[in-house]
Order: structure tokens, then sequence, then C-alpha cells
């Protein structure tokens, strides 16, 4: 009898046993759905949030295209003016632009009408062939300065590391 006991208790105690294992199954599967809830929701509030910053940022861009238009309206009624300025004052007779030094009836049409033409000089021109930007103001320059001098470090602190 004692070992019917003993088998109706190891049964029980088996039962038992199945039964703490699928309530711990149970709440692992309920911990899984609670997690992906939460990612679900953290998702959801990642989503707002870029939607949110695309928004603003096609407002900003809408912004911007606004304020491009508006200056290049302002620009090509300046420069609108210009020419009608300009016009105005080539259409007057000069004694300047009739007997201007360098043109006369040997000069090639070419070079008369680039003399006469209105617009602007080209820099060198205007502010005299000697004016070019110092080497150490261009920044194609200065960009292979620091190039070269961080080439020459990475060789120097190679040699005293190895």
């Amino acid at each position: 009898m004692s070992e019917q006991n003993s088998g109706a208790e190891g049964e029980a105690r088996a039962a038992e046993i199945r039964r703490d294992v699928e309530a711990a199954q149970a709440r692992r599967s309920e911990e899984e759905v609670a997690t992906a809830e939460k990612h679900v929701t953290e998702a959801r509030e990642e989503q707002e949030k870029l939607s949110r910053r695309a928004r603003r940022k096609r407002e900003k861009a809408e912004k911007a295209a606004l304020a491009a238009e508006a200056t290049r309206q302002q620009a090509d009624e300046a420069a609108a003016e210009a020419e009608r300025t300009r016009a105005e004052e080539s259409s007057s007779v000069s004694g300047a632009s009739v007997t201007s030094p360098g043109i006369g009836a040997e000069t090639p049409p070419h070079v008369a009408a680039a003399a006469n033409a209105p617009g602007p000089r080209p820099a060198a021109i205007a502010a005299g062939a000697g004016s070019e930007e110092p080497m150490t103001e261009r920044p194609e320059v200065l960009i292979g300065a620091a190039f070269a001098g961080a080439f020459i470090f990475a060789k120097v602190l190679k040699r005293l590391v190895d």
C-alpha cells in the first residue's frame, strides 16, 4: 500500500511541477506580449516624432523657397533697372565714349565692341592684372597644405611609435 501511496504522491508531485512549468511559460508569454506592446508603442512615438520633424523641415524648405523666389525677383528687378540705366547712359552721345583711348579706326571690331559693351568687366581687367589674391588665401591651397601637414605628422608619429 505504501508503494501505491508513494506512486500516487509521485504522480501528484509531477502534476504540480507540470502546473508550475505551464504557469511559468504563461507568465513568460505574457511578458513577451507586454514587451512587444512596449516596442510597438515606442515605434509609434518614434514615427510621430520623425513625422513632426519631417513636417518642420518641409515647412522650413518651403519658407526658404519663398525667400529665394523673393530674392530672385528682387535681383531680376535690380538687373532690369541697371540695364535701363545703362541703356539711358549709353544712348546719350558723350565725348568720352567717342574718343576713348585705345579705340580708333584701326581697332578690330570685336575689341571695340567689348570695350563699349555695358556690364561688368572681368576682375583681372577691372582691378588690374597684378591684383590676384595671395596663395595663402586660396582655399584649395589651404586644404592641400592641411593634407600635406597631416600626412607628414602621421609619418613622424608612425616613426616614433614603431
